[in-house]
């Protein structure tokens, strides 16, 4: 995932604007005015090398729940997982699916790539697809996000290589 080292969309922009504009929807869940735009950024920031970017789409309190493992709460957890997925994989690049919008559920689906090549790495290419179910807090901040991939299959890859 070298291809995309850093990626040029605004993040501090993206923060006054989430910050001063969240709106509610029909069925009083909160989310950012541009939704779509606020995924795009957040799939840059994953891109960037820099997971306190990442942290930043969070609420102060907010957490990051990856499959059935313990949420990582407050954006210097948050921090330290997203850097741990970018010290394994230094070529690291995410790239947003799509989003999906289903009454109060809003799910973020992406495809990650890369090499597993951080230290103690296997040096296999990795090729991995999921999702994050998003809450949004009052702030117009991520206050949950509980994310979904298949372990058995990315294990495999770390192993063998993505097909």
């Amino acid at each position: 995932m070298k291809m995309i080292r850093h990626c040029p969309w605004s993040l501090a922009a993206l923060a006054v604007l989430c910050a001063c504009n969240s709106v509610p929807t029909d069925k009083g869940v909160v989310k950012p005015p541009d939704l779509n735009k606020f995924a795009t950024d957040y799939t840059a920031a994953w891109c960037s090398q820099r997971a306190s970017q990442v942290a930043s789409f969070f609420s102060e309190s907010g957490s990051l729940q990856i499959n059935d493992g313990a949420p990582s709460v407050g954006r210097g957890s948050i921090t330290a997982a997203a850097q741990g997925f970018m010290t394994a994989f230094p070529d690291l690049v995410v790239k947003m699916d799509k989003l999906v919008i289903d009454g109060s559920r809003i799910e973020y689906h992406w495809t990650l790539t890369g090499t597993n090549s951080g230290p103690g790495g296997t040096g296999k290419h990795v090729h991995i697809s999921g999702f994050e179910a998003w809450r949004f807090g009052s702030d117009g901040y991520i206050a949950e996000s509980r994310g979904h991939f298949d372990k058995t299959e990315y294990d495999r890859q770390l192993a063998v290589g993505a097909p």
